[in-house]
């Protein structure tokens, strides 16, 4: 074992969303605990190895980004040494998830969800849509590369949304709000206002279409339907609130 601090630090990580997966009722004690934990051992995070990915399971994936996201709210990021990081990474990568979110300077996902260099596949586009090269990428990172998790997040206060439910007409923007245009009639009838000036509108559109996406990875690829129905892979949604900084985290099933 070259490097026991640097070994210690990955299985932290773990034992901090574990102890999350096992009911800790508070995240920010969960992530201060972890905060606490690499300053009295002096370890710092690293990115994964080829054996931590292959054994982390999807659920304990979806852990590690809540604990993350709970440790980014509190102000306790995990300690980092990003050239070691650079260097550790240069040969291989093995990242634990892929991410759609949307293009918003306000929501960097690596910063939120307090993961460093290796630790994730991240694509981001205004309003988190799905296109064949984003699929695509998710078949690579998961398929090929071991990430055991697809997160679909966006954001409250969406601009691309905004744009979309007032119907935007601007060059080949046009054509990206087009996309978002179906989660539009999934809100219902009753929230009004159907435009930008009702807050409730626009976010609850954000989330229905979280919810589209998901559903068209699913529908779009047979790679990752298949992975999901073997349970190799998870996939959740997400809405990234601009005002709290906290992620709030869903799957299909969930109203």
């Amino acid at each position: 074992m070259k490097n026991p601090l640097h070994r210690l630090s990955w299985f932290a990580v773990l034992a901090t969303a574990m102890l999350l997966a096992a009911g800790c009722q508070s995240h920010k004690q969960a992530c201060c605990s972890m905060s606490a934990t690499a300053r009295t051992v002096g370890v710092v995070a690293i990115p994964p190895t080829k054996e931590s990915q292959a054994a982390i399971t999807p659920q304990q994936a979806l852990t590690i980004l809540r604990a993350g996201n709970a440790r980014f709210v509190a102000g306790h990021p995990l300690v980092r040494n990003q050239s070691a990081d650079v260097k550790a990474t240069a040969s291989g990568q093995y990242p634990f998830a892929v991410v759609l979110s949307c293009l918003d300077s306000r929501q960097p996902i690596e910063i939120v969800l307090d993961q460093g260099i290796g630790d994730i596949f991240s694509a981001r586009v205004a309003g988190n849509v799905l296109n064949d090269d984003i699929l695509g990428s998710m078949e690579f990172a998961c398929k090929v590369s071991g990430a055991k998790l697809i997160a679909v997040i966006g954001h409250s206060n969406c601009g691309a949304i905004k744009g979309a439910v007032d119907g935007v007409d601007l060059g080949n923007l046009t054509g990206l709000l087009a996309r978002i245009q179906p989660a539009i009639g999934r809100v219902p009838a009753d929230v009004q206002p159907r435009n930008s000036k009702n807050p409730e509108f626009v976010d609850k559109v954000s989330e229905a279409n979280v919810r589209l996406v998901m559903q068209q990875i699913r529908e779009r690829s047979p790679i990752l339907r298949e992975m999901i129905d073997q349970g190799q892979i998870g996939l959740v949604g997400g809405i990234y609130d601009l005002s709290t900084g906290e992620v709030h985290f869903y799957s299909n099933s969930d109203k």
